[in-house]
């Protein structure tokens, strides 16, 4: 059933992304569902099970960790419920997985703030809805997945009357149509013959019909230089004998497969005794097995603290010194880990640690950011921030990509700055997930991000930093210029294919021919209610001779404002600007 369902999905990607309600090149609905499934299919492989219960339980896992922008979070709650429900099952009914899409759907409108009709969450409910009184007339599973492909399907055609953007453009959900095609490989995997679908090369029936007029699915968006490395910015600005828990631990405790009775599991009690001597530590209980990562001075403690809970797979043991001396002689390089004698481990030996007058103490605050451009990750590195994660509307950071950078920061209390709308789920699901205090600041945009990381103060609280950066955030008013990619018409502004068009904040307000046109159409609707400070971020596209004529024609236009300019380096948006 996963499997071809995520089949479905990944050839479909990028016609799912085409269905972004806006007509910018950076649609991604399609590439960060595709993502997230594909982790939660790997990790299916990686953990075969007999049983629903487990082989659910392997999938939900893999999306958690994988899971990319908000499309993708929801698709991971979604079966993280569904999971949930089916623990410990070897075979479910039709009633069972009913109730498991039911449950889903409840998980998965609890993690969105402000849920929306007329989105993935709509469908999803719909046919979840619909499966639960199939199941009371029918035991049929085959039957109960054809019904909830059909609901879910009907459902989309839907959604453009609940969301009259949707019907303004002329698509249907594009969140909603990749679940539909998730749905579609789950019912043929339970109707075709056997090894009839082993290529997973069957045509898809899954796109919304005539009268819903959706584009063609465009190329695929050549893939974009990463601004750094999430960890390598962090890391190469520390001293090696720096790092004092020089062990990086990872490690599952298998519960069921222990020789003798297993221990009753105290998580806290357990979660005390990794204290003593690690960091960055990282409990994960999910029924039989147990997710333990965590750095530390003594893996032998580690492991023999482990060991009377069950037994002990897939452990893996890095030396933190030993890959940031690789990293220090050749930072793009593959890092090498140290091998160790696990019978010295195992018997506890000390490991030689930095003198008192070296020890490394935690920062009271740390910083991460997401940028798309090496001119806007340096500004951001220049104030403050810690760690880049590359990524915008395009390549959105995992939930996993979030925690690990989180376990790379060694300070006492971490802020987020997704600086895009569909990152902010995954920062606070990876906040949930880890140990360490985490805060997410909600910025949508670059300038927001900006404007917060400006209203730091280190000195201060967390609680009034958090305070001073979500009201900063909330004073920039935003917008940014880049090129539509089909025809349409959205709140009056005619759009044609190729033209440039303006974006204030999340409103479209012009549409032209020329760049230079549109940002100055932008620039003076941005500058309506008026505004002290303009500054300009200028893109990978942005010619030095318009960027010159643009600030000419503003210093004319406006000559109270003040005006920055600064090189972004991002893709695909020529101009980034910010008004406060």
């Amino acid at each position: 059933m996963a499997l071809l369902g995520a089949d479905l999905l990944q050839r479909n990607a990028e016609y799912v992304n085409a269905l972004n309600v806006f007509p910018v090149p950076d649609g991604d609905t399609g590439t960060n569902m595709n993502l997230t499934m594909t982790s939660g299919v790997r990790e299916l492989r990686g953990k075969p099970a007999d049983g629903i219960g487990k082989a659910t339980e392997a999938l939900s896992k893999g999306l958690l960790m994988g899971a990319r922008g908000n499309s993708g979070v929801i698709l991971s709650q979604l079966f993280r419920g569904f999971s949930k429900s089916l623990a410990g099952l070897e075979e479910a009914g039709a009633a069972q997985v009913a109730a498991a899409l039911q449950q889903g759907v409840d998980m998965a409108y609890k993690a969105v703030v402000k849920p929306v009709e007329g989105t993935i969450l709509t469908v999803a409910k719909e046919a979840a809805k619909h499966a639960v009184q199939f199941a009371r007339r029918s035991g049929d599973v085959a039957e109960l997945l054809r019904e909830v492909h059909g609901k879910a399907h009907e459902t989309l055609q839907r959604t453009p009357d609940l969301l009259p953007v949707l019907k303004q453009v002329g698509v249907v959900d594009s969140g909603g149509q990749g679940l539909v095609y998730i749905y579609e490989g789950f019912m043929r995997s339970m109707s075709d013959s056997e090894g009839e679908h082993d290529s997973y090369s069957i045509p898809s029936e899954a796109a919304p019909p005539e009268e819903v007029a959706v584009p063609a699915a465009r190329p695929a968006v050549p893939p974009l230089k990463r601004v750094q490395e999430p960890i390598s910015s962090a890391q190469s600005r520390l001293s090696t004998e720096a790092i004092e828990f020089l062990y990086d631990m990872e490690f599952f405790i298998n519960r069921k497969l222990s020789g003798t009775k297993t221990a009753f599991f105290d998580e806290s009690a357990y979660k005390r005794a990794l204290e003593k001597d690690g960091d960055s530590i990282l409990v994960i209980v999910e029924e039989d097995l147990i997710k333990v990562h965590v750095h530390s001075r003594k893996p032998g403690d580690v492991l023999n603290a482990s060991l009377p809970y069950g037994e002990l797979i897939d452990i893996r043991i890095l030396n933190m010194r030993e890959q940031h001396r690789d990293l220090l002689e050749q930072e793009h390089s593959e890092v090498s880990a140290a091998e160790y004698s696990f019978a010295g481990l195992l018997a506890g030996e000390d490991v030689p640690v930095t003198p008192p007058g070296q020890v490394f103490e935690r920062a009271p605050f740390g910083i991460i950011a997401v940028a798309m451009g090496d001119g806007i990750a340096d500004i951001f590195l220049d104030n403050e921030v810690d760690t880049v994660l590359s990524g915008g509307q395009t390549m959105n950071p995992s939930t996993e990509d979030f925690v690990k950078a989180i376990d790379a920061l060694s300070a006492e209390h971490i802020y987020i700055l997704p600086n895009n709308g569909n990152i902010i789920l995954a920062a606070e699901q990876a906040a949930e997930l880890s140990e360490r205090d985490v805060t997410v600041i909600p910025t949508r945009t670059i300038p927001q991000g900006l404007a917060a990381v400006l209203a730091f103060k280190e000195e201060e609280s967390a609680e009034r930093n958090t305070a001073w950066m979500t009201n900063a955030a909330r004073q920039v008013l935003s917008g940014q210029v880049t090129k539509a990619v089909r025809d349409t018409e959205i709140e009056g502004v005619s759009i044609k294919e190729g033209d440039f068009i303006g974006i204030k904040e999340k409103t479209i307000v012009v549409s032209d021919a020329g760049l230079l046109q549109a940002c100055r159409g932008l620039v003076s609707s941005m500058l309506e209610d008026g505004g002290d400070l303009l500054t300009v971020l200028t893109g990978a596209e942005a010619d030095s001779a318009e960027t010159a004529s643009l600030c000419e024609w503003i210093a004319e236009r406006y000559p109270e404002l003040e005006l920055e300019v600064h090189r972004g380096g991002q893709p695909l948006y020529p101009y980034v600007f910010a008004v406060e």
